[in-house]
């Protein structure tokens, strides 16, 4: 399947699998009358043709608290069981659930070399060492349930850089915000609920190789945790840099802002969140891969390991 068919699979994926999770669900009653006879569905018995004052006051409230009682329940990105919600000013909520299941394989596409997740991360600042990740995001381009990820993250420190991307002092370091080490084993448990009969993930940041990955593997080194040897990592950046105009000319910016007014992807929330650069950069990439003429095997090729990176910087 080539590129192009794969992100057309997917949009029907969603579609459909949003379908599927729509339908309703129609209720059984019985009508009660004034005498307490219950009346049987699918049944019919005459009534009189009058009702007391009281009795249409007591319909009047019955419908009144059936309307109250329709509420759809708010959530954003996450379907992996992990509660993860979004406030009026887009603050997302803490984990409240990490059930997350262990594996899902409804609306999976299994002809791929590997499962593709997109990755974003927000920061306190660009020090590995004495910066932290206080916002994380994932997504998973085969779609279907379960396929998005979310959550703040706790870094204990004043953030000084908040005029960036929005993310207060406040809004992390509180209680129910995941510390990073507490953060560790629901991310796993994610990965591996995506994953395909052992087949390799491939994590897609943009300029990932510099500022996001090396920030993800010093937060894993820093809970003493190593990451697995199947994860493998692609930075974008390489790849628009690669991009021209239909003139010839090159794009004069290859920032996710600028690739994402080229192309130009609608913004669903605020920009510089860690969802939001997802789903910019989810869009981003599969046009990135079109006018690139990128296959499967060519896009592996570009494919680096977080020992790579560590070897590089020992």
């Amino acid at each position: 399947m080539s590129l192009t068919g794969m992100w057309l699979a997917n949009f029907h994926q969603g579609r459909n699998s949003l379908a599927s999770s729509c339908r309703i669900k129609l209720l059984r009653f019985h009508t009660v009358l004034a005498s307490k006879e219950v009346v049987c569905p699918r049944k019919w018995i005459l009534r009189p043709t009058t009702a007391t004052v009281e009795e249409r006051k007591q319909k009047s409230n019955k419908k009144k608290a059936c309307k109250n009682n329709l509420t759809i329940p708010k959530t954003v990105g996450s379907s992996a069981n992990i509660c993860v919600g979004e406030t009026k000013d887009h603050e997302p909520k803490t984990v409240q659930n990490i059930g997350i299941q262990q594996k899902v394989t409804e609306n999976r596409v299994t002809d791929r070399p590997a499962v593709f997740i997109v990755v974003d991360i927000e920061t306190t600042g660009f020090s590995r060492s004495k910066d932290r990740i206080i916002e994380i995001a994932f997504r998973d381009l085969n779609g279907g349930k379960n396929s998005t990820f979310q959550t703040l993250v706790r870094p204990d420190k004043l953030i000084l850089n908040d005029n960036i991307h929005g993310i207060s002092s406040q809004m992390v370091n509180r209680p129910g915000v995941p510390r990073f080490d507490e953060l560790i084993p629901i991310i796993l448990q994610y990965v591996k609920s995506r994953q395909i009969d052992g087949k390799q993930v491939v994590f897609i940041a943009h300029n990932g190789r510099r500022f996001d990955i090396p920030f993800i593997i010093s937060e894993f080194q820093r809970c003493s945790t190593e990451i697995p040897d199947d994860w493998l990592f692609l930075d974008t950046l390489p790849l628009a840099s690669k991009l021209v105009k239909p003139d010839g000319s090159k794009l004069e910016s290859v920032s996710l802002n600028a690739l994402q007014e080229h192309y130009k992807v609608p913004l669903v929330g605020p920009a510089h969140r860690a969802m939001q650069d997802v789903i910019t950069l989810s869009s981003v990439f599969s046009r990135i891969t079109f006018d690139l003429r990128l296959t499967f095997p060519e896009i592996m090729d570009r494919v680096f390991r977080a020992s790579d990176l560590i070897k590089h910087e020992q």
